[in-house]
């Protein structure tokens, strides 16, 4: 265990060697995918000028190749797999639902609607109020769900999935009757956004996605003493000193936070919300800053491999990454679904 501290031990942090070490191996990972991500395309380029490219220190033509399109495109998908990974941790970790993640349960469907409704009702104003409107269906969607899955005292995991996964249905059904009065323009622009695409991401996206993972940083910071407290239950983390509800609250309210900013920019991409802490826990069995640190990255290792393998699987025909983590996060989310039943059976 390493032990660091700071401000006359004020601040202290106690970090397992094992998680700690995966975690460097995690973001090595992440590196390489970066420089293949870069590398690979119609024009490829050498490992080494894929390399100076991502470093900062490329020629000219990696820098007109790789720095205007590639790099941007990369970064933009490991950031927005980051931030829905984290989302689904704290999802997961505020309703003790394993089976909890934002494009699941409405969150993402909910912040889709209200961006498309403002790209098909205000064009004009769409770009200015996209993260706002993102952020107010996801937070009117996140009450709605709640507030019906604890009529009946307490919100059980069961009737909290089934409700998110009927209120999604609806959402995504109110987005297509939305699309059909839009004009064909921007209904070909929303759609191409709704399959979770970030084929036109630029440099302006980044830096908005930057932002919202230092927002993520302090929020993993504020949230691993409530994760720890939540898992013990509620009345024991009262008898510990926290504020279920409030902390409860503050968990919700930050994942919905990112995972608005991450569909704001790229649409809803689904399954890597819940795959990414279940991958976590997998892993190592380390503090809740330490799980959300490892779920963050593999989320963004995920997403950049999507964009990959839909960038180059079928070369010169792109698949948008949000489909490619629906193929693959259909099958396990229905062995998750399975092996909670079997448990909760028994």
């Amino acid at each position: 265990m390493w032990r660091l501290s700071a401000l006359g031990g004020r601040l202290a942090l106690a970090l397992p060697v094992g998680g700690t070490l995966l975690l460097m191996i995690l973001l090595a990972g992440l590196t390489a995918l970066i420089t293949a991500s870069v590398a690979t395309g119609t024009v490829r380029l050498g490992l080494g000028e894929a390399l100076g490219t991502v470093i900062g220190n490329g020629g000219e033509r990696a820098a007109m190749i790789a720095g205007e399109l590639r790099l941007p495109r990369a970064l933009t998908s490991l950031m927005a797999g980051g931030l829905l990974a984290i989302a689904g941790t704290l999802l997961q970790g505020a309703t003790r639902n394993p089976l909890a993640d934002p494009a699941l349960v409405g969150i993402s469907q909910g912040a889709g609607l209200a961006v498309i409704g403002a790209a098909i009702l205000a064009p004009e104003l769409a770009d200015a109020w996209r993260l706002p409107a993102a952020f107010g269906g996801g937070v009117g969607t996140a009450g709605v769900i709640l507030l019906l899955s604890e009529r009946g005292g307490g919100a059980e995991p069961l009737r909290f999935l089934l409700i998110g996964l009927g209120l999604a249905a609806f959402l995504a059904a109110a987005t297509t009757a939305l699309l059909t009065y839009g004009g064909i323009s921007d209904a070909h622009a929303a759609l191409a956004w709704l399959s979770g695409s970030v084929r036109a991401a630029g440099w302006d996206e980044v830096r908005l996605l930057a932002l919202a993972t230092l927002g993520a940083v302090a929020i993993i910071l504020a949230s691993a003493r409530p994760l720890a407290a939540l898992r013990l239950g509620d009345d024991l983390a009262a008898t510990l000193g926290h504020r279920p509800a409030r902390d409860r609250a503050m968990l919700l309210i930050g994942a919905v936070a990112l995972a608005s900013a991450s569909v704001a920019v790229v649409g809803p991409i689904a399954f890597v919300g819940l795959l990414a802490p279940h991958a976590a826990r997998l892993l190592t069995r380390g503090t809740p800053g330490l799980h959300l640190a490892l779920a963050w990255a593999i989320g963004a290792s995920l997403t950049t491999s999507a964009d990959l393998a839909g960038r180059t699987a079928f070369d010169p025909v792109q698949i948008p990454s949000g489909l490619v983590t629906a193929l693959v996060g259909a099958p396990l989310f229905a062995f998750l679904m399975l092996r909670m039943m079997r448990t909760g059976a028994e």
